[in-house]
């Protein structure tokens, strides 16, 4: 059994990497073009379309989502799992001093993870190696009675919670060359940290219809039942050797072919000793006509066998003996917590063109993300975060590209295109296959926004998205697993003030459930299906001193 590290918790973006990045995020989805104060973090080289002066944006989210497992293993109580992810304080922070062609920005927001998951029941992942108790011990119902156990079910107690967040700290500088170009330079900071606590316990076996401490009984009853049945056993090898060299002594006396009567009528043994042998010959199941027709070479022959067979069974039942103790010892309760940290550094470049009153576009590349992360461990029973190890959590470059047009007063479009490039990052290995994750194609996500301006005052914005990771069905597994989605938003701006607008709006992301085969070396192949829904309320409110 293991726990290992979910993968991190992103809500909007690709594998590790979130984009929802604002309250005109949310309630728009395409941003990539924006010349507003969220410029700061979706289009930095637009940020000289702002007036001179300060501006300031403070935006907070509140994202559920439900991380749904089926797993149709056949030995699992229950196949269905689900994870609560919560986020209620999901923050970004901007500001931008702006002066002729000059603009210098800050940002800061989690640009991965953000939020826990909380799994009541575990994973298939930790509770299919306590299926195979149940099997395994079938062949307890053999042993003889009253040790004829027949172990038909099993029970635990598992948790999982996972926590994760990366936070970036942007810096930058915006120049605009003319009235048509401006670029940007700056770079992100960004300080990770995950933790993940979780445990195993309390596991159950149902023995002839009662439940009872799985690692107790095995250690305290089933093992020493056994290895009483083994000195059985042995004794029994003592007794047919130690009547087989009796019989031999008879047989080097000359009496091989003689029966037991006959060795009886001729003197040899007495009739106690006779009925002593016809005790030990019936105990192997021969009946009194086959007894009284063997000879003592037959008879030594059945002895020896009995002895060796004998032998072999107190041999395998001392081994049972042990796997049963050792079996139960490696089920007392387990626990884990850890917490991993590092930071990385992430290089980021833009350029925006203007290109007439209608017409904008926005260009961004982060480049690929150097990220290791270092476990500090107070507790590992399942010896899978070692203190002190280190891991790299690379985070891909990406592409983003915008196009803004407004071929009116009242309505504003805006087309956005971010590319993750996967493949150029190390996945590690799927935990449940073993073998390497694989990304066919790197990740894309494709959003079209509108807004309504209904007065210089108060606009309306709906938009949609759609996204198509790359991922080989390598990858895929209930730690950690990407889904196709597509997504509705929609919300609201409000300039209440000269100096203040309010931005609010909500999306919901609708996924593509997907079904992955695995195979297992006990039970054969077997499917599970991967699925999410998520939720996201967000509110901003955005300050300028002209």
């Amino acid at each position: 059994m293991m726990v290992v590290a979910l993968a991190l918790t992103t809500f909007a973006g690709g594998l590790v990497t979130n984009t929802n990045q604002s309250a005109q995020y949310v309630r728009m989805l395409s941003r990539n073009a924006s010349t507003q104060i969220d410029a700061v973090y979706f289009n930095p080289a637009g940020l000289t379309n702002l007036k001179d002066g300060w501006h300031f944006a403070l935006n907070n989210q509140t994202i559920f989502q439900d991380k749904t497992v089926n797993s149709m293993f056949p030995l699992l109580n229950d196949g269905e799992y689900l994870g609560k992810v919560k986020a209620p304080l999901f923050p970004d922070v901007y500001a931008v001093y702006k002066m002729d062609r000059l603009a210098l920005s800050f940002g800061f927001g989690p640009v991965g993870g953000g939020g826990s998951a909380e799994f009541e029941r575990g994973l298939p992942s930790f509770e299919i190696p306590l299926t195979k108790l149940v099997p395994g011990l079938a062949g307890l119902k053999q042993l003889p009675a009253p040790y004829n156990y027949n172990v038909s079910g099993y029970d635990a107690e598992l948790y999982f919670n996972g926590s994760s967040v990366y936070y970036g700290i942007q810096v930058g500088a915006t120049y605009k060359f003319n009235d048509m170009v401006s670029g940007f330079a700056g770079v992100r900071y960004t300080p990770a940290k995950n933790t993940y606590e979780g445990y195993i316990k309390n596991i159950q076996l149902m023995v002839n219809n009662n439940a009872v401490n799985a690692k107790d009984w095995l250690t305290g009853t089933a093992a020493p039942a056994v290895t009483g049945i083994a000195g059985q056993a042995a004794g029994a090898v003592t007794t047919y050797n130690g009547a087989a060299t009796n019989v031999q002594a008879l047989i080097t006396g000359g009496a091989g072919n003689f029966t037991l009567t006959q060795v009886q009528t001729a003197g040899y043994i007495t009739s106690t000793q006779k009925a002593q042998f016809e005790a030990a010959l019936a105990n192997l199941g021969l009946n009194g006509a086959q007894i009284a027709a063997m000879n003592m070479n037959q008879i030594k022959t059945s002895f020896t066998t009995a002895a060796a067979t004998y032998q072999a069974t107190a041999n395998q039942l001392t081994a049972t003996a042990a796997t049963l103790s050792a079996t139960g010892n490696g089920l007392a309760d387990k626990k884990v917590e850890t917490t991993q940290t590092g930071a990385g550094w992430t290089p980021i470049v833009g350029l925006n063109l203007n290109l007439g009153e209608q017409l904008n576009v926005g260009i961004k590349y982060e480049f690929q993300t150097a990220l290791a992360l270092t476990n500090e461990t107070p507790v590992d029973d399942l010896g899978v975060f070692p203190d002190g190890k280190k891991d790299d959590y690379d985070i891909p470059a990406i592409l983003g590209v915008g196009v803004g047009y407004k071929p009116i007063d009242w309505l504003e479009a805006q087309l956005s295109y971010n590319l993750f490039f996967d493949k150029n990052v190390g996945w590690g290995n799927n935990v449940r296959s073993g073998v390497t994750r694989e990304i066919d194609k790197n990740y894309y996500e494709l959003a079209l926004g509108l807004q309504f301006n209904l007065s210089d005052q108060f606009a309306l914005s709906v938009g949609g998205l759609t996204s198509q990771p790359g991922i080989a069905d390598s990858y895929q597994s209930d730690f950690s697993y990407s889904n196709p989605s597509y997504t509705l938003g929609g919300g609201l701006q409000w300039k209440f003030a000269e100096r203040f607008i309010l931005d609010a709006g909500v999306l919901n992301t609708f996924y593509k459930d997907q079904t992955v085969t695995f195979n297992d070396p006990d039970v054969g192949s077997y499917e599970e299906t991967l699925g999410k829904t998520t939720l996201v309320f967000a509110f901003g409110l955005t300050y300028s001193i002209f």
